[in-house]
Parts: C-alpha cells; structure tokens; sequence
C-alpha cells in the first residue's frame, strides 16, 4: 500500500485487508523478514473446544471458592 495513501486513510475506516498489509509492512520494517515471520509463529489457533472444556475444568467450583483462594493467597 502506498504510504501516501495509507496516511490519507483513517484506521477506523481500514479494511482488516489494509490493516493487515499495514501490520506485515511496519512488522517488516522493524524487525526485517525473517523477524516477522517469527514474530508471526509465536500466534497458533487453538484446537478443540475452549468452552466444552472449561466447563469440565471448572464443574463443582464456585465463584466464592476462587475468591477465597486468591484472598488466601493475597494473605500470605
């Protein structure tokens, strides 16, 4: 993208296309390519089911109960 035209655009009114290419250019600049690309491995989807899990995770614990660890832990 053009740097001219790019100061011209409001990053409200940015496509997530421009601000993409934006974000890889300034990436690119400041860190070089091979920067960028490993800036960019360190961001992986998740797999599986986030809030399937959670529920397990958290089934028979209440929301007192976290609070009361956390003031247990604060307390120490």
């Amino acid at each position: 993208m053009n740097s001219r035209r790019r100061q011209k655009i409001s990053k409200q009114t940015m496509s997530l296309n421009q601000i993409r290419e934006v974000g890889l250019e300034a990436l690119t600049k400041t860190l070089g390519p091979v920067g960028m690309v490993r800036f960019l491995q360190q961001f992986q989807g998740g797999k599986g089911d986030y809030t399937k899990n959670r529920e397990k995770w958290l089934k028979g614990i209440s929301l007192q109960s976290i609070l009361k660890e956390i003031k247990g832990k604060h307390m120490k």
